[in-house]
């Protein structure tokens, strides 16, 4: 029996049906994309490792992945969660009762002698705060059954990664719409943008989390600890970061009298906490990729709301891959035209060489 549908009308039904049928599946799994997004930054992290001891050791793959896995449970994701539960509960405690920040927003009042806003506004943009944090931020209270299926899943997907890798980077190559060239300078910006914001990223913020945490300690803040996992967050968003937290509580100490500590504070953050940070992220761009602080600022700003707190990598890498395949297409076009100017002066040549045979 013949068929009704063209070849041009098969191929366009063909990808009208994948794309659709993509699309539901995207959907379906739209509440759990971090889990893939976080094994694809898993897998670029640990790939030098499994290299070295999978591909030049010849250990056994499904070891190596598992004990890699195990790490990342162990070093990563739990006191990564540890602080995330920290910071959620004292902020949703501080959204609850904000006597404690109404006093500070007096404090402060009092020190410039202006008013800043009305009691409700605080009440309402801390409880709003404390909504935001939840959401932001993985909470095993907000639901424990999807947190288990993200872990579960995104360790599923990273596993797969690594024991089939060669089938795995040969799908990318073959299905991926971009030359291999292209194909090499997305995977360099995937690489950079990982070392930058994750491993480099995170030592810089674990740092200056640690330091801010101890001198607030030293000049009697209360809550130090909390305040420096809030700066170790904080410390992610490049040249905002940190003053949020050390600024706000020197000038706070100062407005209650303890100039000492408050100027102590004031100092210790500007003459080491930032240049710690300046110091860190320079030495650090050298060697795990040089990402400018305007990407990862707008980056940041960019992917948090979409992807959570996996958006401190995913946004600035989108807009480094936009960037590249901007500079792809300018390359593409810059060939096209010294084609078509090659082929135009070869039109031309032939032209006047035909002229002169007819001479």
């Amino acid at each position: 029996m013949t068929n009704i549908y063209t070849p041009q009308q098969q191929r366009v039904l063909l990808i009208t049906s994948l794309l659709v049928i993509a699309g539901f599946i995207l959907f379906g799994l739209s509440g759990y994309i971090s889990a893939f997004l976080g094994a694809g930054i898993l897998y670029v992290v640990f790939r030098p490792w499994f290299t070295a001891l999978a591909i030049k050791r010849k250990w056994n793959r499904s070891l190596v992945t598992s004990l890699l896995i195990v790490f990342a449970l162990v070093v990563i994701i739990m006191p990564f969660l540890t602080l995330s539960l920290l910071l959620i509960g004292r902020i949703q405690y501080y959204s609850q009762h904000t006597d404690d920040i109404m006093k500070l927003v007096k404090h402060a009042e009092d020190l410039i002698g202006y008013q800043i806003t009305s009691p409700q506004n605080v009440r309402t943009i801390a409880q709003q705060a404390g909504s935001y944090a939840s959401k932001l931020l993985p909470s095993i209270a907000g639901g424990a059954l999807d947190f288990i299926v993200i872990i579960g899943l995104m360790f599923f997907a990273m596993y797969f990664m690594f024991v089939d890798q060669e089938s795995f980077t040969k799908g990318l190559q073959k299905y991926l719409p971009f030359k291999r060239d292209t194909q090499k300078e997305l995977a360099e910006s995937l690489k950079n943008n990982v070392n930058a914001n994750v491993l480099g990223q995170a030592l810089v913020s674990l740092v200056q989390g640690v330091l801010t945490g101890l001198t607030l300690w030293i000049f009697g803040v209360p809550d130090a600890g909390f305040w420096g996992t809030v700066a170790f967050f904080l410390a992610f968003i490049p040249i905002l970061g940190t003053p949020l937290v050390w600024g706000p509580a020197g000038l706070i100490q100062l407005s209650q009298g303890n100039t000492s500590q408050g100027v102590g504070i004031l100092l210790v953050g500007v003459i080491v906490i930032i240049n710690i940070d300046n110091l860190l992220r320079i030495m650090l761009a050298r060697r795990m990729g040089n990402i400018h602080p305007l990407i990862t600022l707008a980056g940041i700003v960019l992917g948090v709301p979409i992807f959570g707190i996996l958006g401190l990598v995913v946004g600035p890498l989108l807009l480094s891959y936009f960037i590249v395949l901007i500079h792809v297409f300018e390359q593409e076009n810059k060939k096209l035209e010294k084609e078509a100017a090659v082929a135009e002066e070869k039109i031309e040549t032939e032209a006047e060489h035909s002229k002169r045979a007819k001479k």
